[in-house]
């Protein structure tokens, strides 16, 4: 796991300046990389190439990069892991292609690849997590690349002359001509899903690479022009020729999903340094873990954060099962000012606005980690592709008996105006007398989206209410406007050929699961530079959920049935069936108590009209609701505190 930045300046330029600009950029980047650091310039070409290295793979200097291709055509800055690496190799050298290596580093089987193959055949054999900055020197192209998920960041765009790209935005930043402006629809798509949808980010003129893509960016480019990108692999695709294709025996289903996923861990197990595991004790991670440990002859090396309040804390489901598999399990209680001392850092660590508030422990359990081990598994991706999320459980019922439903939007209306204190209060009592698949936590904040669900109107209004925490961002922005975004396009013209799952499942994967799950943990885990693997993202584990049919994902109430059964063969169910609790934190108390003084501050009328980004009457409003305990508005306000406090951090830079 790395940092790369760079540039292309068409037409050349001076060696001295490339060489200053592409340092100025890379040290921007030293969290993510702080083992070595490297640059190369073609100044005749106007090319300039940097990188920061995290060691996981060929410690030795045979690993370093920028590194250049035997053939002499290609020099690469490359961030990520190639898992079948070693496969591919074997590939090369079965052919007669391949070079007489210099070492075991996935950069130099890369560079290989793409030197026998081309760029897009390359690109499709490799299984892992990756982007790419690759100069060919033979057709003079600048040619970016992103791995299949969007596990790894990639943003791009023009800086004057520049074309520059990098890791993260600090990167880009940090370029002397650095003047972009906000992107008010950015912003709003922003207040709507609590991070911003790629291609956009949250300045115009910069980009992000979609995932499974790749661009060229000739000599004769000129500044703000825009080549597409062009994919080498749809899950969209896959999704939909899996239709025809699926799986009907439900013990052969467990029986490969437990296969593949195995192997898949045994890839993503490759390290020369120290590796563990994220354990929070729900589903995922436990199959995650369990899965490692038993492929291991020594105990996994496993983490996991714990809170005082009760039910915001896993930490006790994740010894127990820490215990039963056996591993080397070490926890931290953090209280609130622990947790909270992290927050002046957010803007700092995502550069463009972010709201998912469980960024906070994301970033507490990563630093625990990193105390230890350099490398961590995690359960990832497990609900989007397997159906694990209270809106894949109930989505598309709610929407078949809603549709019966008389007066439906003034029942709506009614369900949002309940104070979510009360509603708790009912509810937790009312829990004991419940079966286990119909126990929620946090009930109080489900009756309030319920009353969101109610009111929608058809099934892609009962989603996007599902997923949205503004219900009128335009509203909010001052100059606001809402653009359909890329995932929504993509789903929409899929209506009549997916069921609703498969639809809830195919739109979490290509945006929520990139754009928010894997960013979030992507910088909360390089900011204290410790590499993230997810299993469940192996290329054939996805192909495979695809031909899942949607009663082996969610059935008798409760999603992930599949999983389930993987795991059940190793941990003893009544060990994991509980209710969701999601990796969260007490976001609406702390924001009545700890945190009211430094919300009263961004959210004062005048600092929001000096700013100029929100409607100071709406949040006023809002501020006012929460903090009296009329209405729970924790994760509305988190995104607006979140968008000041990154406009404080760098509407300056710019």
């Amino acid at each position: 796991m790395c940092g790369i930045a760079g540039l292309f300046r068409p037409g050349g330029a001076d060696e001295a300046q490339l060489a200053g600009i592409v340092e100025r950029m890379t040290a921007a980047l030293a969290h993510r990389g702080p083992d070595a650091s490297g640059s190369w310039i073609s100044a005749a070409r106007g090319v300039a190439f940097g990188h920061r290295r995290l060691a996981i793979l060929d410690l030795s200097e045979a690993g370093a990069q920028p590194m250049h291709s035997a053939c002499g055509r290609y020099t690469v800055t490359f961030n990520g892991e190639i898992y079948n690496h070693l496969d591919v190799r074997a590939e090369l050298e079965a052919a007669g292609a391949a070079p007489n290596w210099r070492g075991h580093s996935d950069t130099e089987t890369l560079l290989a690849a793409i030197s026998r193959w081309g760029v897009e055949p390359a690109l499709q054999r490799l299984i892992g997590m990756f982007v790419v900055g690759l100069w060919d020197a033979e057709t003079r192209q600048l040619i970016l690349a992103r791995d299949r998920f969007g596990e790894k960041p990639l943003f791009y765009g023009w800086s004057g002359a520049d074309l520059v790209f990098g890791s993260e935005l600090k990167a880009l930043a940090a370029h002397p001509t650095w003047a972009p402006s906000l992107d008010r629809a950015a912003l709003t798509a922003f207040m709507r899903y609590s991070y911003v949808p790629a291609p956009a980010t949250i300045w115009t003129g910069i980009r992000k690479l979609p995932p499974a893509s790749f661009v060229r960016f000739s000599a004769d480019v000129a500044p703000d022009s825009w080549p597409a990108p062009q994919p080498y692999w749809s899950l969209r695709d896959r999704v939909v020729a899996a239709q025809g294709d699926r799986i009907a025996d439900e013990r052969e289903a467990v029986d490969r999903l437990e296969q593949l996923l195995s192997v898949a861990v045994k890839r993503q197990c490759l390290s020369d340094v120290p590796l563990g595991a994220f354990l929070s004790g729900g589903v995922d991670s436990s199959t995650i873990v369990a899965l490692m440990q038993a492929q291991s002859g020594q105990p996994v090396r496993t983490f996991s954060i714990g809170f005082a309040e009760g039910c915001y804390n896993e930490a006790e489901d994740a010894r127990r099962v820490a215990l039963h598999l056996g591993t080397d399990h070490t926890e931290l209680y953090v209280d609130a000012r622990t947790a909270m001392d992290v927050v002046p850092k957010l803007p700092r660590i995502y550069d463009e606005p972010f709201a998912d508030s469980s960024q906070i422990p994301t970033h507490l359990v990563a630093q625990l980690a990193r105390r230890h081990v350099t490398v961590a598994l995690s359960g990832d991706a497990g609900d989007e592709l397997f159906g694990g999320y209270n809106r894949h459980v109930w989505g598309g019922t709610l929407q078949a008996r809603l549709g019966r439903v008389p007066m439906r939007r003034a029942i709506g209306v009614v369900l949002g105006a309940i104070a979510p204190e009360p509603a708790d209060t009912v509810l937790r009592a009312l829990q004991p007398l419940l079966p286990a698949r119909l126990k929620v936590r946090h009930a109080g904040d489900q009756v309030a989206k319920l009353g969101r669900v109610i009111a929608a109107d058809g099934f892609d209004g009962l989603y996007r209410a599902l997923c949205s925490i503004d219900q009128d961002p335009a509203g909010t922005v001052l100059g606001g406007i809402e653009q359909e975004s890329w995932a929504g396009s993509e789903t929409r013209q899929l209506a009549a050929k997916l069921d609703p799952l498969d639809r809830m499942t195919l739109a979490d994967s290509l945006s929520y699961l990139s754009d928010d799950i894997l960013q979030k943990v992507d910088r909360a885990a390089m900011a204290v530079a410790l590499e993230t693997r997810v299993p469940f993202l192996d290329k054939d584990v996805v192909e495979f959920s695809a031909k899942v049919p949607s009663g082996m994902k969610v059935r008798d109430g409760r999603g992930k049935w599949l999983v389930r059964q993987v795991l059940y063969r190793h941990v003893p169910a009544e060990m994991i069936d509980r209710p969701k609790t999601g990796f969260s934190i007490p976001l609406d108390a702390w924001l009545r108590g700890p945190l009211k003084s430094w919300a009263s501050d961004l959210l004062s009328p005048e600092r929001l009209r000096r700013q100029g980004l929100f409607d100071p009457v709406r949040v006023t409003r809002m501020f006012d609701e929460h903090v009296s305990r009329r209405h729970n508005h924790s994760y509305w306000l988190w995104n607006v505190l979140m968008a000041q406090a990154w406009h404080d951090e760098w509407a300056r830079a710019a």
